[in-house]
């Protein structure tokens, strides 16, 4: 076994993603999607998708940056999962077509179909995700507000307030979520991805021995990307003066991009620096990794390898500086 340089550690910008029965490694030039097959195999797909901020350097401007990085982030990680979806039924046995399966091939409306379903996804998602985390937290304060007697002392309460309902719905959503087994084993190749970088991070060969034994708690993780959003967003909802729901709601659909790049800066601080102050920062997304962040198995920890072995550049470029 390789040592340990205890000299430095390395701080890769490399970061990913848990699929379905796989992982997305994205790395400074190329981002790799490893699957594990139904019959045990491990299948590699590079995905093309250019990261804007190379063709326009002023996407790189901090807090700028954050908001683009976030756009493009969302681009690679539905498409990784629709890989990850599509190759996790390969093997699958067919089942017999219906007259309007056989309709719908003749005439090649499934692919619109298909896109027509997922664009409806992914609008009732985003829906479900403004109503749970921002239009009801404010509700809710609206009606402790008015059982209090429309008190004015609790009305400068009112960010910290809908900000505590928002993060204890965050976290009883997750904890929900993650009782689901099909979603345990998302975030058992989610433990996969971290451990993975933390060994490569440590210069230890990248085997999975030496995976194993890596912690699972990363301070750059989406998860703790998520908390300090809901954090930043608190401070941001002290400075809407609309106490009606839907108006809040609209002012801080209006002001995301600055909890997201704001959250974003706070990230890179954390991947950067180690001392007390980013301690206290990755803190509170580093325990909700406790239910995102669940320890794999070796043929998880051997799709993730696969996947980061494709995106280590030989010259560095990976490194934060």
């Amino acid at each position: 076994m390789a040592k340990r340089k205890t000299e430095t550690k390395r701080v890769t910008s490399i970061g990913g993603q848990a699929l379905l029965e796989g992982i997305m490694m994205r790395g400074p030039k190329k981002t790799v999607v490893a699957c594990r097959l139904p019959d045990k195999t491990i299948e590699n797909e590079e995905l093309e998708i250019k990261n804007p901020m190379e063709k326009y350097p002023w996407m790189k401007i901090p807090f700028i940056r954050g908001v683009v990085s976030m756009i493009h982030s969302m681009m690679i990680g539905f498409k990784a999962l629709s890989i990850s979806a599509e190759k996790a039924a390969t093997g699958e046995e067919e089942e017999e077509q219906s007259k309007f399966d056989k309709w719908c091939e003749r005439h090649n409306v499934g692919n619109t179909l298909m896109g027509a379903v997922m664009g409806i996804s992914i609008f009732l998602g985003i829906a479900l995700a403004v109503g749970l985390f921002i239009f009801l937290p404010s509700l809710c304060f609206n009606g402790i507000h008015w059982l209090s007697g429309s008190n004015e002392a609790l009305g400068y309460w009112r960010s910290p307030i809908e900000g505590g309902f928002r993060l204890l719905i965050f976290v009883t959503y997750m904890t929900i979520v993650s009782l689901l087994p099909s979603m345990r084993r998302v975030f058992q190749y989610h433990g996969a991805e971290h451990k993975t970088i933390f060994c490569y991070e440590n210069e230890l060969d990248l085997t999975v021995e030496n995976v194993r034994k890596q912690g699972r708690f990363h301070p750059r993780c989406g998860t703790s990307f998520l908390i300090l959003m809901l954090i930043v967003g608190i401070v941001v909802g002290i400075f809407i003066p609309f106490s009606n729901p839907v108006l809040r709601t609209a002012c801080k659909l209006a002001l995301l991009p600055v909890s997201v790049a704001c959250g974003y800066e706070l990230i890179k601080l954390c991947a950067r620096h180690d001392n007390i102050l980013t301690r206290i920062i990755a803190a509170p997304g580093l325990w909700m990794q406790r239910i995102t962040v669940k320890e794999p198995t070796d043929d998880m920890i051997e799709t993730a390898i696969s996947a980061m072995k494709e995106v280590i550049p030989e010259n560095g470029e990976d490194l934060l500086r």
